[in-house]
């Protein structure tokens, strides 16, 4: 039984030690090739693959990311963030404008996406957070509160490894969207002092998606076999 007990143990950590969190995709909305302008960007991943859109007639430009205390990008100077307004009015349109982001997680598991916002002085104070497993119905998982204007907020992170249906999904998909103030049919504006308005700005940074690698079959494969063999060896202990 002891080394039944050992073999699990070795087969566990094995497993655990080839299904580390690594970046699958990455946006820092940089320019490929460095300009040392902040207005100028790009929505293409900086690190894997996927798409960046918009949701519900917000419009985008980019915009500094070192400004405001600065979004968690490294790249000083030439950090640009993705600066996204024209909200709903007041009142209307409750979690129908934000920005999206497709990303296939075939191959991966433990799904954590995390992210950069810059909230300013009149932009709604509250976002929504949605995943999708099939990219055309997004369902709400957490929300975020953005007390305060012309202020980053980074490292937002949602962790997705309890949603079985995100892993290992082409279709995998999550908003970021602006959220009336609860229990209430009203944005709350992110500067308690400032008035809400469609003209403010959440500007975006470093928006990433981690995950483990699925163990590949042939792993499984060794597990399976050294416990049988183990199981075997034991038995014929018990015999002798």
């Amino acid at each position: 039984m002891k080394h039944l007990a050992l073999a699990i143990s070795l087969a566990a950590a094995f497993a655990a030690g080839n299904a580390q969190a690594v970046v699958v995709t990455q946006w820092n909305f940089n320019s490929a090739t460095p300009d040392g302008n902040t207005g100028t960007g790009t929505i293409l991943p900086a690190i894997g693959t996927g798409t960046a859109s918009l949701v519900g007639g917000v419009t985008a430009t980019f915009a500094s990311g070192d400004a405001s205390g600065g979004s968690s990008d490294s790249a000083t100077g030439d950090d640009s963030g993705w600066n996204t307004t024209n909200y709903t009015p007041q009142g209307t349109g409750n979690k129908t404008r934000g920005a999206q982001f497709s990303v296939s997680t075939v191959g991966f598991q433990n799904v954590v996406v995390s992210y950069d916002l810059r909230h300013s002085n009149t932009s709604s104070r509250y976002e929504q957070f949605q995943y999708s497993t099939d990219g055309l119905n997004f369902v709400d998982f957490m929300s975020f509160d953005g007390n305060a204007g012309d202020a980053w907020f980074n490292g937002r992170s949602v962790d997705l490894s309890g949603v079985a249906g995100v892993n290992n999904n082409a279709n995998f998909a999550f908003r970021v969207v602006s959220a009336f103030a609860p229990s209430t049919t009203a944005y709350a504006a992110s500067n308690p002092t400032s008035t809400y308005g469609t003209s403010g700005t959440w500007r975006f940074d470093m928006v990433t998606v981690s995950a483990a690698p699925v163990p590949e079959a042939e792993t499984y494969a060794m597990m399976l076999a050294g416990l049988g063999l183990v199981g075997f060896m034991a038995a014929r202990r018990r015999k002798a």
